[in-house]
């Protein structure tokens, strides 16, 4: 039974519709009063029919006071890790302290070529990604930048420096990418319609080895979990099947997809709640 020692956080996913732009920031105020942890939203460049991501969690950053923001997940390919950096930074800063960051190393290549952006192999978005951490972290504390083959940073001073200890996210699934969690990240960040819980224990086993094999612990990592909205039963029942995910799967951290402020004070009033109590009376 995996216990990577972390507390359990709880959030959501907003979709932040251009037809609909009030409707993220309603939800999103309705997430920071019920008192959850997490907020996010995804991040799609290309797609017109949602607000840009960036501008939707500065918004949302000032109009709450606890819940901590952040991309699901960051389009490395058409946000360059330098301007990434300063902006996830800046965010935090302004946010005291509320930024983290999720990145991913790209999909949907037709789109982001469409919008100027590059067109990856497989081997050229790991690379890509494996620098970008590189190169984000370089720039989020004092010393030399670092430069690779995709991302070339020479001469550009470091800075702003985040408010807190900012973490770095994957959104990753083959094997190479679960292995880069081990060696470099500070969490991995799946879906559970890509990702079902029966694949976990394997994508723990690969990110726990490589962890190990680069003389970090596996306990460095946060296991979060992307959920694809509200399952039929009760609330109690979501509880026990959410609990389960943390005591078997080291799970600590779960992310809903909502469209209601309903379905934000049911997850964090009464869902939330009995997961904590579950997971405290079966550790």
């Amino acid at each position: 039974m995996p216990d990577y020692g972390h507390d359990l956080r709880f959030g959501v996913i907003l979709l932040p519709e251009t037809a609909r732009p009030d409707a993220v920031i309603r939800l999103a105020e309705a997430a920071d009063t019920a008192g959850l942890d997490l907020l996010s939203v995804p991040d799609h460049p290309y797609r017109p029919d949602l607000l840009d991501a960036w501008t939707v969690l500065s918004v949302v950053a000032a109009r709450t006071e606890r819940v901590r923001v952040f991309p699901n997940v960051a389009n490395l390919p058409l946000r360059p890790p330098a301007v990434l950096a300063r902006s996830a930074a800046s965010l935090d800063l302004l946010s005291g302290g509320r930024a983290e960051l999720a990145l991913g190393a790209g999909a949907y290549w037709d789109d982001i070529a469409a919008q100027g952006g590059p067109r990856y192999t497989p081997g050229e978005a790991f690379d890509a990604l494996a620098e970008a951490i590189d190169v984000v972290r370089a720039l989020w504390t004092p010393g030399p930048p670092v430069s690779g083959t995709h991302h070339r940073i020479t001469g550009t001073p470091p800075g702003p420096f985040p408010a807190h200890r900012m973490e770095i996210w994957l959104g990753a699934l083959g094997p190479r990418m679960l292995r880069l969690i081990g060696r470099t990240a500070d969490g991995w960040l799946p879906s559970m319609t890509r990702i079902p819980p029966d694949r976990l224990p394997a994508a723990n086993a690969l990110i726990d080895e490589a962890a190990r094999k680069a003389g970090r612990s596996p306990s460095e990592i946060r296991r979060l979990y992307n959920l694809p909205g509200v399952p039929s039963g009760s609330a109690g029942e979501w509880a026990e099947q959410l609990a389960g995910l943390a005591l078997t799967h080291g799970v600590s951290a779960f992310l809903l997809s909502v469209d209601s402020a309903d379905a934000v004070r049911v997850f964090a009033r009464e869902v939330a709640p009995r997961v904590r109590e579950l997971v405290a009376s079966r550790r």
